[in-house]
C-alpha cells in the first residue's frame, strides 16, 4: 500500500478508490501518501453492517481528505462513476460517454409509475 500510495501518480493513475472494512484504514492511509483524489467504499461488515467502516473513512483528519460512499455495492458503483466524472474533466471522449450512460439511465425511469 505504501509503494502503491507513493507512486500512483508517477504511474499514471489519476483516482483511487479504495475499499475497506472494519477498521476501514486503507482509504485514509492511501490519502496520506498521494494527492490524488481518494475515494473511500465501506464494505459490509458482520459486525456492524458496515456503520463502523463507513465511520472510519469519514472521519479522516483536516488536510487528508477520503471522498466517502455509501456502503458497499452501491458505494462502489458511485464511486466508479465519481471517478469517470474528474477524469472526464479532461477527457472529451470520456464526458460524452458519461453523458449518454447518464441520460440512458434517466430515459429508462419510467414517467408514470406502474400498478
Amino acid at each position: 500500500m505504501f509503494k502503491f500510495g507513493k507512486s500512483a501518480r508517477k504511474n499514471g493513475f489519476k483516482v483511487v478508490i479504495a475499499g475497506a472494512g472494519g477498521a476501514a484504514h486503507l482509504p485514509g492511509m492511501t490519502a496520506s501518501l498521494t494527492s490524488l483524489p481518494v475515494f473511500g467504499v465501506p464494505m459490509n461488515t458482520h459486525a456492524l453492517e458496515g456503520k463502523d467502516s463507513l465511520l472510519s473513512i469519514m472521519q479522516m483528519p483536516a488536510g487528508i481528505p477520503v471522498g466517502t460512499l455509501a456502503i458497499g455495492k452501491p458505494g462502489a458503483i458511485n464511486a466508479a462513476l465519481l471517478a469517470a466524472a474528474v477524469l472526464a474533466l479532461s477527457d472529451q471522449r470520456l464526458a460524452k460517454r458519461l453523458e449518454a450512460w447518464r441520460a440512458s439511465q434517466t430515459e429508462a425511469v419510467a414517467k408514470r409509475p406502474k400498478d
